[in-house]
């Protein structure tokens, strides 16, 4: 069977739509913000997966796709969805060898149901999980011709990828701002920005590392820097995966003000980043704002879809 590219096959709703937010927190500081709706891509490639994804795809042509993420891993689940909707074979490698004995959670229980295979490794071999011989190990069980996509989809192609959000917002926002893990979107993101404009990123995980990733992604993408740039550590509220009661509360109220569900793990930091921002007098008056809504929020960890 021919392999149908994804850009074409999936039918993507692109540009994805940008919708004012009537804000008091940003009007009365003369600040304009606007919600750059990547949720509404596709309904199973959501957001920066998406764009991601596709350029990774594209160059797979059908062939299996071996690749990476946690119990929850939003990355698995669409790279798992894309495989039953365009019928190539998926792999997905999950960090944690204590899960295989349990029954599966509804995140890996829905990326099985999309024919997924899931393959559970200890934590020192997933962190290891760019060394050559560990790649080749798990390739092993691999069918003939798998392609490796990284963790979180994000690699030169990616970056390329995520460019075209950039460029939608060309001329329509001052700062943009985006939710980072692994940096690809946000190294996409700033090289598709016209001058003058800047990205802002917001990562979810502590460590302060992610500058050294986003500049390698951009060498990698486009032989060295592009666009500007930055990145506020302050968010990440103790790491990926942690929220707590203040930020509950924090998207709880951003949901009731905009009618907009927020996803917890990403865009509720990022969202709680712009409103800290405005308050501390970060941004100038009369700059527009535009924050990128990456994802929804998973009803499979009791938050409303």
């Amino acid at each position: 069977m021919t392999f149908r590219d994804p850009a074409a096959a999936l039918e993507p709703r692109l540009p994805s739509p940008l919708r004012p937010a009537d804000d008091d927190r940003f009007a009365r500081r003369g600040l304009r913000l606007l919600l750059k709706r990547d949720d509404l891509i596709h309904p199973d490639l959501v957001g920066n997966k998406w764009r991601k994804l596709a350029p990774n795809l594209a160059a797979a042509a059908g062939r299996p796709v071996l690749t990476f993420g946690g119990a929850y891993s939003h990355h698995l689940r669409a790279t798992a969805a894309a495989g039953r909707l365009l019928r190539f074979p998926t792999i997905g490698v999950v960090r944690g060898d204590e899960l295989a004995g349990r029954p599966l959670n509804p995140s890996l229980e829905r990326c099985a149901a999309d024919g997924m295979r899931l393959v559970f490794v200890d934590r020192a071999t997933y962190r290891a999980k760019g060394d050559p011989e560990v790649v080749a190990r798990l390739l092993r069980d691999a069918p003939e011709g798998t392609v490796v996509v990284p963790e979180g989809g994000s690699n030169a192609a990616a970056v390329r990828g995520c460019v075209g959000l950039g460029r939608e917002l060309r001329g329509r926002a001052d700062v943009v701002a985006v939710a980072c893990g692994t940096g690809g979107t946000l190294a996409g993101l700033a090289a598709g920005l016209a001058p003058g404009q800047r990205a802002l990123g917001v990562p979810v995980l502590k460590g302060g590392f992610l500058g050294g990733e986003v500049r390698a992604l951009q060498s990698a993408a486009f032989g060295g820097p592009a666009g500007e740039w930055s990145l506020d550590d302050r968010f990440h509220f103790g790491g990926y995966g942690r929220t707590g009661p203040g930020l509950e509360a924090f998207a709880e109220d951003f949901e009731a003000r905009h009618g907009l569900a927020v996803e917890r793990l990403y865009v509720a930091k990022m969202l709680y980043a712009l409103v800290a921002l405005a308050e501390e007098g970060a941004f100038a008056p009369g700059t527009t704002v535009a924050a990128v809504v990456t994802g929804r929020p998973d009803p499979d960890r009791g938050w409303r879809a």
